[in-house]
């Protein structure tokens, strides 16, 4: 199993795809790293502005400002 490019603390840019509803762009904290057997990791995040949680792929997500 592949592993994940991020780390739990680190500060991310959350990119919603087409399919993502109205997942809010923007700023997140990792807050916990989620296993699974596909080659794209998943992630809990939290919105460093609103507090809203959400589970992501590694393909959504870029380094943020602080990351």
């Amino acid at each position: 199993m592949p592993l994940h490019s991020f780390v739990v603390g680190q500060t991310i840019e959350f990119e919603p795809g087409k399919f993502d509803g109205t997942a809010a762009r923007g700023t997140y904290t990792v807050i916990r790293l989620l296993p699974n057997d596909g080659t794209d990791r998943e992630y809990r995040v939290k919105n460093v502005r609103d507090g809203h949680e959400r589970v992501v792929r590694e393909s959504q997500l870029r380094r943020g400002p602080l990351g």
